[in-house]
This record gives structure tokens, C-alpha cells and sequence, in this order.
């Protein structure tokens, strides 16, 4: 029976990595890793070891859930994003971006930056409560790279495999803000007492507005899964929502068959069957072999 239920578990993660990372994503991590060339990072920094972890899966739930608290935020993301039509995708696009700035070749990084920005050009337009938004505002770029940057590393520190200490988190959050810049982000924090400070400074402009709540919703509830797959879901829902501020989860609605002190034990579960069953994109063959050549060049960004 234990056998069984451990087939059960495996098959239910694996289908979650697939629906975050794609079906070729063992092509694209592959590519991604082996092109030689300079990169931003160097191998095994604390973004590398961060983003490369399985926690990444619960710290990217928690960056969506605050990161829909800023009404002109939620507002874009409803209008422009298609997060119900098609989730997955955009998660797609996402973790392959996060991978691609982390991991791959600068030329690629430096690409893939292009990318969003011609596309947060694109995406302007009127909130419900009458303001105008657009995606390549510096306050809201700002706000985004905050949420999702305190997220991830929020994440690895409970339920990653090799937590960093004090300095390494610095480290991390001053790496994180190279990729913010690059993006149009102004004022990126480079220590966490900084990022802390600035999460705090954007509370007078949150709110849980009916599109956010719609988008909790969707997210800790509706998710679009198999019934096979929801358990491992909400264990990941609950592991993502759980240690949010207080303030932040306040009337977001609660995950379905899964109490809240359940969180850090079901975080744990998920991020270690994932981890142990290669559902994580972070490293490769190259990366315990060694860095693909010219991988410690110069940097640009840095």
C-alpha cells in the first residue's frame, strides 16, 4: 500500500512540475545549462542555489498571491494576463524566465529581459477605481520584484534543501536586484532589512480588492487539476499561504481539506518528493560536472 501511494504522490507531482515548467522542460533546462557563454551569476551563488530548489514551487505561489494585493497590479494582471484561460502557460513563461536570467548565457539573459519589456510597453490601462496603470511603471515593477524576491526566499529558508545564512540571503536579495534593474526596476533593494522595509512601505497600498480575492481564489482554490493531482496541490497552496503576513492572508479564502498548522509539514513533503523525483529545474549534468566554458567571464550587469 505504501508503494501505491508513493506511485500516487510521484505521478501527482510530477504532473505539477509539468503544468509550471512545461512538457519540454527537460529540453529547455537542458539548453538553457549547456550553452557555454559568460553568465550573470556565478555557479552555485545564492540565486543559483535559491532559484534552483524545489521550494521554488511554494515561493512562486506566495509571490502571486502578494503580489495580486496591489490593485494596479491585479488590475494588469486581470486585463492583460489570460491567468484563467490559460495558467499554465503563463507560469511557463515565468519559470522559464526566472531560469533563463539565473542560468542561462548573458546574450540569453539580456534577450529574455528584452522580451518583457517590449511586452510591459504593451500592457497600459484603467483600473476599476479609475487610475491608470501601466506594466513598465517603475512603483509597480518595484512592487512586483519585491513580493516575488522576499517570496522565493521566504521559501527556500523554511522549506529549501541548503538555507543560506545572513549574509547569504544579503547576497541573494543584492543578485535579485540585478535582474530587477534590468527590467526597469528603480530602488531595488540589495540587503533583506531593506527588502523588509520595503514591503512594508507599499501596506498603505494594498488592498484586497474583489479581482485579488478572484485571484486568491483561483489559486488556492480552482486551480485547474486532475483530481489525482489536488492533494499535492493544496499541500502546496497551504505551504504558500500559510506564512504570508498576517495582514496579507486576511480574507483570502482558506485551502480546502488542509488546516492551516499543516503548512510547514505539507511544505516540506511536496518540495522533498519533488526534489527527490528530479522535479526541479536548477541543476543539471553540466552543473556536477562543472560550469560550461567561459561560464565565470565578466559579467555586464554586475
Amino acid at each position: 500500500m505504501t508503494a501505491v501511494v508513493e506511485r500516487v504522490r510521484g505521478a501527482a507531482e510530477r504532473a505539477i512540475f509539468l503544468r509550471v515548467a512545461g512538457p519540454d522542460a527537460t529540453a529547455t533546462r537542458a539548453r538553457i545549462h549547456e550553452t557555454p557563454g559568460p553568465r550573470w551569476f556565478d555557479p552555485g551563488s545564492p540565486v543559483q542555489r535559491v532559484h534552483g530548489d524545489a521550494s521554488m514551487f511554494v515561493g512562486g505561489l506566495r509571490a502571486l498571491l502578494l503580489q495580486s494585493l496591489h490593485p494596479l497590479a491585479m488590475a494588469g494582471v486581470a486585463a492583460h494576463s489570460g491567468y484563467r484561460g490559460d495558467p499554465w502557460g503563463r507560469l511557463q513563461c515565468t519559470s522559464t524566465f526566472i531560469a533563463v536570467t539565473t542560468f542561462g548565457t548573458a546574450d540569453d539573459a539580456e534577450r529574455a529581459v528584452g522580451a518583457v519589456r517590449a511586452v510591459h510597453e504593451r500592457v497600459r490601462g484603467v483600473a476599476p477605481d479609475g487610475r491608470p496603470y501601466r506594466a513598465g511603471d517603475p512603483d509597480l515593477l518595484r512592487w512586483v520584484h519585491v513580493a516575488e524576491t522576499q517570496s522565493f526566499l521566504a521559501a527556500h529558508q523554511t522549506f529549501g534543501r541548503d538555507p543560506l545564512d545572513a549574509r547569504g540571503c544579503d547576497e541573494y536579495v543584492a543578485q535579485a536586484a540585478v535582474v530587477g534593474r534590468a527590467l526597469g526596476v528603480t530602488d531595488a533593494p540589495r540587503t533583506v532589512r531593506e527588502l523588509d522595509e520595503a514591503i512594508e512601505g507599499y501596506r498603505p497600498a494594498l488592498a484586497l480588492t474583489p479581482a485579488a480575492l478572484d485571484a486568491a481564489r483561483f489559486l488556492l482554490v480552482e486551480a485547474p487539476l486532475p483530481r489525482a493531482v489536488r492533494p499535492a496541490y493544496a499541500g502546496l497552496a497551504i505551504a504558500a499561504r500559510q506564512p504570508l503576513p498576517a495582514w496579507a492572508r486576511a480574507g483570502m479564502p482558506r485551502v480546502r481539506g488542509v488546516p492551516a498548522r499543516w503548512s510547514r509539514p505539507a511544505g516540506v513533503a511536496v518540495t522533498r518528493g519533488s526534489r527527490s523525483r528530479g522535479c526541479c529545474g536548477g541543476r543539471s549534468r553540466r552543473d556536477e560536472r562543472g560550469p560550461a566554458p567561459d561560464q565565470g567571464a565578466s559579467r555586464r550587469w554586475r
